[in-house]
């Protein structure tokens, strides 16, 4: 275990910067102790002469003139009792005194307090981080480099393939984002593979327009600077095979999201029939699983957006997950999306996203590893862009508390215009300063007794709903993973949302209200929340099913 020993020198007595450097150190598994404030340079050389630990972290926050006279005292005698060999010395102050520091040639890493906390991890972790020094080029290295401490992700796509491709070489050099989503427009998502059908008058709405392959590629270029951010983009319509095979030769693809039951007529993304689509989202996970690239369902929060109540988002929150390690992922991208609908509580949201949590890790096992993604919700977002940044850290504030390995920041201008880089840097570090003070120590919002009983119903009333999906063909070898089940139960309304209303591919007939923060399946007749019980019994008995 490595040993590092920390001050503040002179007559600095500003010790806040030291203590969070030291109490990082120890999150990563260094041995610290804190000498105290304004030590003097022969206690402290003292100090390093008992315990000749393999650091020294020194800082100072005052003027940088003074600064000059102590560090040659600390320098000569350094030299003079033989420290200056087999300990490294560290400085920690203000942009002023770290220049000071600079040009005293003592130490091998200064801190000037305008680092984000990336360059300190990567430090301790032992990383030599330049620009020409590539970062973790896979997700997975790239979770396990930082980790406690989530990566960021944010998606991008302006009107114009040029302007993409500036913002992501300003975004890549901002050093602030480790994942680019580059979100192509909805003509490329659909129509990539037959470009004669499409409206050319939507070009550039919703995203990026992409065309060509050499468009992917001139993309993933742009992001070879900087921080190296990783790519992924959002899974096409149709032709979803040749799809990820373009993403992953082009942008080395970090992660597939794919849906289980949208991207269809469900949502009018494409003409693709519900079971066809629910057969060909599998086969792009299978794909991707075979191949050892990462999948995320994003599934849940497609029902939620059209209000479905908590427990339907909570029951295909796991039913994506199951579907994934049935077709061979390994590696898990669950999304938790907060805000959703965006009057939720923070306490029932909360409660919604741990029910989903223990469901879907209750699947981890040797060959199928989950990792937890957190967002807001694009709804939640207001049109007033202060307010709207109040709304950014609220959101990540409350989703530190599970911990997530990814957090999935959304551009606080969102409800007003489409993200540039500037807005997509700025909202990173809008929410880099919530990390930060997050992980000074957050209350137990978790073991929150309301939130606890919430999670409880919630995963009691999924399981209600999954065992109504089994019991529509027990037959099937596995009815979680069967395409004619899993259609039917959205026919039939075991999975159905009130904005399906009027779609012919759905029931549409579920109503939801919110009570006390959180939403519940109703019954208008008689004015009362339904159970899930309640509920899955009037679906069978309206479409005449009898089950033993």
């Amino acid at each position: 275990m490595k040993r590092i020993l920390g001050a503040t020198i002179g007559s600095c007595v500003h010790v806040a910067g030291v203590m969070n450097f030291l109490s990082l150190a120890e999150r990563e598994g260094y041995e610290v102790e804190f000498l105290g404030a304004a030590v003097s340079i022969d206690e402290l050389i003292a100090a390093v002469k008992e315990r000749m630990p393999d650091y020294v972290g020194v800082g100072y926050r005052l003027t940088p003139e003074p600064l000059r006279e102590v560090l040659k005292e600390l320098k000569e005698k350094i030299k003079a009792h033989g420290l200056d060999s087999g300990i490294k010395w560290i400085f920690g102050g203000t942009e002023p005194t770290a220049k000071v520091a600079e040009e005293s040639g003592i130490f091998t890493k200064i801190f000037n307090g305008l680092e984000d906390i990336d360059e300190v991890i990567g430090f301790l972790k032992g990383y030599r981080r330049s620009t020409e020094e590539t970062y973790p080029e896979d997700l997975i290295s790239r979770i396990e480099s930082k980790y406690p401490y989530p990566i960021l992700r944010h998606h991008l796509g302006l009107p114009s393939l040029e302007a993409t491709i500036e913002a992501i070489e300003k975004v890549a050099e901002a050093k602030v984002l480790d994942v680019i989503s580059i979100a192509p427009d909805q003509n490329a998502q659909e129509y990539f593979f037959e470009q004669d059908k499409m409206d050319r008058r939507l070009d550039g709405a919703g995203g990026v327009p992409v065309r060509s392959r050499e468009d992917f590629l001139a993309l993933y270029r742009a992001s070879r600077r900087g921080n190296y951010p990783l790519l992924r983009c959002y899974s096409g319509t149709s032709h979803l095979i040749e799809f990820a095979e373009l993403l992953n030769e082009t942008i080395k693809n970090a992660w597939c999201a794919v849906p289980l039951c949208w991207y269809n007529v469900l949502d009018k993304r494409g003409p693709r029939l519900l079971r066809d689509s629910i057969r060909e989202n599998q086969q792009v996970m299978k794909w991707h699983g075979e191949r050892g690239i990462p999948v995320e369902v994003n599934e849940s929060h497609h029902w939620s957006l059209r209000d479905a109540h908590d427990t339907v988002g909570v029951a295909t929150a796991f039913l994506a997950a199951y579907n994934a390690k049935k077709m061979g992922v390994k590696h898990y991208i669950a999304q938790y999306m907060f805000n959703v609908p965006p009057s939720l509580s923070p306490r029932m949201d909360l409660a919604k996203m741990l029910a989903k949590i223990e469901l879907i890790e209750s699947l981890q096992d040797e060959n199928f590893r989950v990792y937890r993604q957190a967002r807001a919700g694009l709804a939640s977002f207001p049109g007033d862009l202060a307010q709207a940044k109040g709304q950014l850290a609220s959101s990540a504030y409350l989703a530190m508390a599970i911990k997530p390995h990814i957090y999935h920041v959304v551009g606080f201008c969102e409800a007003h215009h489409a993200a540039t880089a500037e807005d997509i840097i700025e909202s990173c570090k809008i929410v880099r300063g919530v990390i930060r003070n997050a992980f000074l120590g957050l209350p137990d919002l978790v073991n929150d007794p309301v939130v606890q009983e919430r999670k409880k119903q919630l995963v009691d009333e999924a399981m209600i709903t999954l065992e109504a999906i089994k019991r529509l063909n027990p037959g099937a070898e596995d009815p979680w993973t069967d395409p004619d089940t899993i259609a039917r139960a959205v026919e039939l309304g075991i999975l159905d949302a009130p904005h399906l209303k009027g779609n012919p591919a759905a029931c549409g007939k579920l109503v939801t209200r919110l009570v006390d923060g959180a939403l519940y399946a109703y019954d208008p007749e008689e004015n009362r929340v339904l159970t899930e019980t309640e509920r899955i019994e009037k679906i069978f008995k309206r479409a005449e099913i009898t089950v033993s």
